[in-house]
Formats: structure tokens, sequence, C-alpha cells
């Protein structure tokens, strides 16, 4: 690595690191006001990175989720940060999404060790719709910073056209996390993801060729053995818990038309 290069990765881990920050700065703020809000996207991938060399990427943005019914309030958390919210977004999706933004104070470019990210934050209400929905309201608790590990898995393994960083994360989560069979802090939980599978086929689908992905990728991470042990086993978990759970009537009617037509929706952009 250069030295120039080497410069480069660690402004960008400030940047990160201030990013995320920012985000837990976020949540606290409004679990002392009652309210419930979760980091997820990559900065939550980065909350649980063990190997900060693994998840290290660029960040465009803080992701968050909350609960629909507490938006009104938690506009007053992000002012108390400086954001307004842009409601152009949350009228475009239908009041199913707001987006959170500031004036940007870093000029052209940022300022090492600065978080800018255009300074806007996007919010899903209720639910994380991208290629496919995931309903987060009720589970929101299981982590204290991030949505589940589990749900956060599944945001990224639902997504058809996956690219370098997405993938990054998912092996990042698969390298550190075990997968087991419940919810729990620190758990990826197989059956959970296994049975919303059984009940989505087209989530079923973009999740098994992804996790084939990740399988064939995998050492070209540069993981440790005790982490490319981990997510191997963890792969196969996953496969099992999702082969083994009991298919709804509607999924083997939608898998016998398969890929004949659109399975997943098409979102207007992906970090």
């Amino acid at each position: 690595m250069t030295k120039a290069s080497t410069s480069e990765v660690r402004v960008g881990e400030r940047v990160g690191s201030d990013m995320l920050d920012e985000g837990r700065g976020l949540v606290d703020a409004a679990r002392s006001e009652g309210l419930t809000l979760r980091l997820l996207g990559g900065l939550a991938v980065r909350e649980h990175c063990r190997t900060h060399e693994l998840c290290e990427r660029d960040y465009s943005d803080l992701d968050m989720v909350a609960p629909a019914k507490q938006a009104r309030r938690l506009a007053a958390v992000f002012a108390g940060f400086g954001y307004a919210e842009n409601f152009a977004v949350r009228t475009a999706a239908a009041g199913a999404q707001m987006q959170f933004v500031r004036p940007c104070e870093h000029g052209g470019e940022p300022a090492p060790g600065a978080a800018h990210a255009d300074d806007h934050i996007d919010v899903f209400l209720d639910n994380f719709h991208m290629d496919h929905r995931i309903a987060l309201a009720r589970r929101l608790e299981i982590e204290p910073y991030t949505i589940s590990l589990s749900d956060l898995l599944l945001t990224k393994l639902q997504i058809f056209k996956l690219n370098e960083k997405d993938l990054r994360d998912i092996v990042t989560l698969l390298g550190d996390v075990e997968v087991g069979d419940e919810d729990a802090p620190g758990l990826i939980n197989g059956r959970y993801i296994g049975g919303l599978c059984a009940q989505d086929w087209g989530l079923f689908y973009d999740v098994t060729i992804n996790l084939a992905r990740v399988g064939e990728r995998a050492t070209s991470f540069h993981l440790s053995d005790s982490q490319l042990e981990r997510l191997r086993r963890g792969v196969t978990r996953l496969i099992a818990a999702i082969d083994a759970a009991p298919k709804s009537v509607h999924w083997r009617l939608r898998a016998r038309v398969g890929t004949r037509t659109a399975w997943h929706d098409e979102p207007d952009g992906q970090e």
C-alpha cells in the first residue's frame, strides 16, 4: 500500500468513525426521549465489526429506522443535531421514509476526520424496503444501537444487484458473527431468516444466490482462518435453515413461475 493510499484509508476510518459516533448519539438522544431509533446499512455493520481493515469502506450517509408512529416526535431529536426534514422525501415515499438534512460546512471536500456525507440521514419507517420489504417495527429492541444482526444481514442478502460494498458487508458480518436459531444480541438468527424466505420466493431466490456468491468470493477478502471458518459455517447453517423452513402455498405457486416475471422491486438507488 502506498503512502497516499494509506493516508486515504486513515481519513476514511476517521470519517466513518465520526459518522458512527453521530449515529450512536442520535440513538441515545432518541432513547432519552422515550423514542426508538436504530442504525442500519454499512455503518451498522461497522458497529459490529471486529476487524476494521475488513469492514473499512466509503460511507455516503447514515441510514436509520424508526417506528412510524414516532415520526413526528423524532423530528425534534434530529433538530437538536442541526437537521431539518426534507418533506419532499416523505411525500415521494408515501410516508414510508423520511430524510433529514443540514447545511454542509465542509466546503468542496471533507475536512480530515470530519463526517461529510452531504449531511443527510435517511430514516425508514417500520419497514426496510429496497429490492424486498422487511418488516422491522417489532424487532428494534434486540440490539442497542442497530437493527438486529439477522435483519442487518438480510438487508444485504436481499439485494438483487449486489455490489462490492454490500458483498464486503456480508462477508464482514458472517466472518465475525455466529449463526444460531434465536433472536439475541450478537447473534444471527438463521431460523428467522429461513422463515421469511419460506414466505417469499423472490426473497428466497436473491438470498440464496447471494449466499452462493459469498461462498465463492470469501477467500478474496483476506479473512483470518477463524473468520473464514465462521463464515463458511454460517453460510452452511443459513442454507440449511432456509431449506428446512416449510414453504407456504404462495411460495410454491410463485416458485413455478420463477424468474419469468419480476421477483423483486427496482429501488431508486442503493448505498
